[in-house]
């Protein structure tokens, strides 16, 4: 009866449905890959099982050690500082009184999730080159550095300027997130508060933040879960030889040693790594919240 009364909505959901089963589950059948020793003229079918022998010996390179730690580190350097910021950004935004001013902001701020990141990599080059970049020549020339700072070129510096880039680049979506939650709370409860004597503060810390929890508590552990996972473009463009041993993540060991090499099964091993340590971390987060009181994610 029910699908009789419902048949409509039924049917507004195979498109949808059949694109999750065309593009997100066949393609999981390639996963078989990792455990072959893949030939590119006998196939996915032909080629010889070798078992586990790909995880093996990907997993004793040096370069992989390597690449795991950066991708870890560079994820939770971004969850750290960028995770805090569209909260923050949300909760001002909703306080502003000029409707003019809030819209400007907000276009502002989304604008660079929009951007590639070739067109962002020119920008970092720009301002934060060693040589000609806008920060290190307006501070030689203002005479408040001796010599300039190696944001590009040095280790620590590079990762501190990768994690600031990706903090700009990406706070604007989140605030865009946390803004609609923020919009449906309830209104009689800032009344409530102010009619208790509530500063803006303190309406903030007892109203917005509560009313927001759930929203929160689902994106960080949504966050969490891609501890492992690492975009290619945003290391890659922003990396270069001389922070080599900084810059190089699972995404660019994967493309040279897997794609350049044509050793796919060795790349479909990474990848199958990184997606069963990601579903353990966002279980694992998921499982803490929900001892913590909250929701979760399901």
């Amino acid at each position: 009866m029910r699908l009789a009364r419902d048949w409509r909505l039924y049917v507004m959901l195979i498109l949808p449905v059949a694109f999750y089963l065309i593009f997100c589950y066949k393609p999981m059948i390639g996963i078989i890959v990792a455990f072959e020793k893949y030939n590119l003229f006998k196939g996915m079918w032909g080629s010889p099982w070798v078992g586990l022998d790909n995880f093996r010996f990907v997993m004793k390179m040096s370069d992989f050690s390597n690449a795991l730690i950066n991708t870890l580190w560079l994820n939770f350097l971004g969850l750290v500082a960028g995770f805090p910021v569209p909260i923050v950004l949300a909760i001002m935004l909703n306080e502003l009184k000029s409707i003019g001013v809030k819209k400007v902001s907000q276009t502002l701020l989304y604008l660079p999730h929009f951007l590639s990141w070739i067109i962002i990599g020119g920008m970092v080059l720009q301002i934060f080159s060693p040589t000609t970049g806008l920060i290190n020549s307006l501070l030689l020339k203002w005479g408040w550095i001796d010599k300039s700072i190696p944001f590009l070129t040095d280790g620590p510096h590079w990762q501190f300027t990768y994690t600031l880039v990706g903090v700009w680049q990406g706070m604007g979506w989140g605030t865009i997130l946390y803004l609609s939650a923020i919009t449906g709370i309830n209104m009689e409860l800032f009344e409530a508060a102010k009619i208790d004597g509530a500063n803006k503060m303190q309406q903030i810390w007892h109203v917005t933040l509560p009313g927001i929890r759930s929203t929160i508590v689902v994106l960080l552990i949504l966050n969490v879960g891609q501890m492992m996972n690492i975009s290619f473009d945003r290391p890659q463009i922003l990396g270069n030889a001389q922070v080599r041993k900084y810059c190089d993540v699972l995404s660019t060991f994967v493309y040279r040693t897997g794609i350049e090499n044509h050793k796919f099964e060795r790349a479909t091993a990474v990848g199958l790594f990184q997606s069963l340590v990601g579903l353990i971390l966002i279980s694992g987060a998921n499982l803490i919240s929900k001892r913590l009181g909250e929701d979760g994610i399901w």
